[in-house]
């Protein structure tokens, strides 16, 4: 009968964790010197392992020292001319090829395409290695043997060096950059070391004291996370308006800018004739019915009202005025007089 035999399995893109503290363990002054260099070497995400090497951080699992490296990577068009050369070289080995007679506009973009005839032709006359003849065709004047393809020397010394800045003159990586073949970049990483409370394997702290630690009395042995009684709560939102308030919000501010002022609303028992009449509602209306109104009991109807601004009420309403005709019918006092929620 054979026994499958269980072999370490080596660490994977999702045990970071593991691996930063099997990393730890050889010595106390055992270190990880870079994380970036550590997640390639381990086939790990250097993201994953930046996160994870914060969060023991925070239980003081271990200790982290930022780190920053700059440095240059290559655009695609760079890549490009490491693989194939410059335009310069293309447009120039073009022209070469075609002889004494040169080339038409039209026809070295038909040959080397139109974004490196535009590139290449542009380099190629500044360098001399071409001249433009009367006719407007493109003629070279040099042979290829004579000529070098610096730039795609200079992205390859660069390429090899890793992208170090130090790998170039300083003028050659502003002509790189003029050209946009390089970009720089920064890294950010960190070097590792044992925290106080380091090891091989991470306990999880409890964050809350509970009624069964208590009763067990397992809160003796159990590691708490550290609170922090200086830190803020968030902060409770008030609400929202209701879509009607909103509109009423809206229409108030529209009025209140014509000139309109508010007048006190907590009276809350009306007479008929300031919440009707002197809007020019007529009595027979209908929103003036009592299953559209809440009509008062007691006292049934209101004690006075201005006697000389009833009249001019009850005559716009039976005989208009101001351009009215009015509605044509018997103002009646005890129906004005009658008293409303």
């Amino acid at each position: 009968i054979l026994k499958r035999q269980h072999l370490p399995t080596p660490f994977t893109m999702s045990d970071p964790e593991s691996a930063i503290l099997a990393a730890l363990s050889a010595s106390p002054e055992a270190t990880i010197p870079d994380t970036y260099t550590f997640s390639s070497t381990h086939n790990l995400d250097h993201n994953q392992v930046v996160g994870v090497s914060k969060s023991l951080e925070g239980d003081a699992y271990v200790k982290l020292t930022e780190l920053s490296a700059s440095f240059f990577v290559l655009g695609k068009e760079a890549d490009s001319i490491v693989n194939d050369g410059s335009q310069e070289m293309c447009v120039l080995a073009a022209l070469i090829e075609a002889g004494e007679g040169g080339l038409s506009m039209s026809d070295l973009q038909g040959l080397v395409g139109k974004d490196v005839c535009k590139i290449g032709m542009g380099n190629c006359l500044k360098n001399k290695w071409a001249k433009k003849e009367k006719d407007g065709k493109l003629v070279a004047v040099v042979k290829m043997e004579d000529v070098k393809d610096e730039v795609r020397e200079l992205l390859q010394q660069l390429k090899e060096g890793g992208g170090d800045p130090k790998s170039l003159d300083d003028k050659d990586v502003t002509a790189l950059k003029r050209r946009k073949l390089i970009s720089l970049v920064t890294r950010k990483s960190y070097s590792i070391v044992r925290g106080p409370s380091y090891s091989s394997t991470r306990v999880k702290r409890a964050a809350d004291l509970t009624k069964e630690m208590l009763d067990s009395g397992k809160w003796k042995e159990t590691p708490f996370k550290e609170y922090n009684f200086k830190t803020l709560g968030e902060s409770v939102g008030g609400g929202y308006l209701h879509p009607l308030l909103k509109v009423r919000a809206e229409f108030r501010k529209i009025l209140m800018e014509m000139g309109f002022h508010e007048m006190p609303t907590n009276k809350w028992v009306e007479s008929s004739f300031w919440n009707f009449d002197s809007l020019f509602q007529p009595q027979s209306h209908p929103a003036r019915d009592a299953h559209d109104t809440f009509f008062i009991k007691e006292p049934a109807q209101t004690v006075l009202v201005p006697e000389e601004y009833y009249d001019k009420v009850k005559t716009m309403h039976e005989v208009g005025g101001s351009g009215s005709i009015g509605y044509r019918y018997d103002f009646k006092r005890e129906e004005a007089f009658k008293n409303l929620l």
